[in-house]
């Protein structure tokens, strides 16, 4: 088993905030990229937020200003951390871990929902 695994998901009111997790049975931070994505019913999987091994943090328009992505090495644990949230931001979130060549995992996902 080596794919994440990601939990923090639920439902939030508009405005309000979430702070996903993300878990590898791997050392998450001899991760080339960890990423978080998210699908909306509908839609494409779009990356969200990206953090690289030597700590260097990508995010989208949609996210910039809002999330933020932090890693703890003792929890082994990558964070997402979502903020001044919006009911289009209602999506299952997916976080995927590249450790290389034909090393690409994903997770299961974790339901995000915003709404009043």
């Amino acid at each position: 088993q080596v794919q994440p695994v990601e939990s923090g998901g639920g439902l939030v009111q508009p405005g309000g905030s979430l702070r996903l997790s993300c878990t590898s049975p791997r050392d998450i931070f001899s991760a080339d990229t960890v990423g978080w994505h998210r699908q909306a019913p509908g839609s494409r999987r779009e990356l969200v937020a990206s953090v690289t091994k030597s700590g260097n943090t990508y995010y989208q328009d949609i996210a910039e200003g809002r999330f933020t992505v932090s890693r703890d090495r003792v929890m082994n644990t990558v964070y997402l951390q979502m903020n001044s949230l919006k009911p289009e931001d209602t999506a299952v979130y997916y976080c995927n871990t590249d450790f290389g060549w034909r090393q690409t995992y994903w997770g299961q996902g974790t339901q995000v929902t915003v709404s009043s």
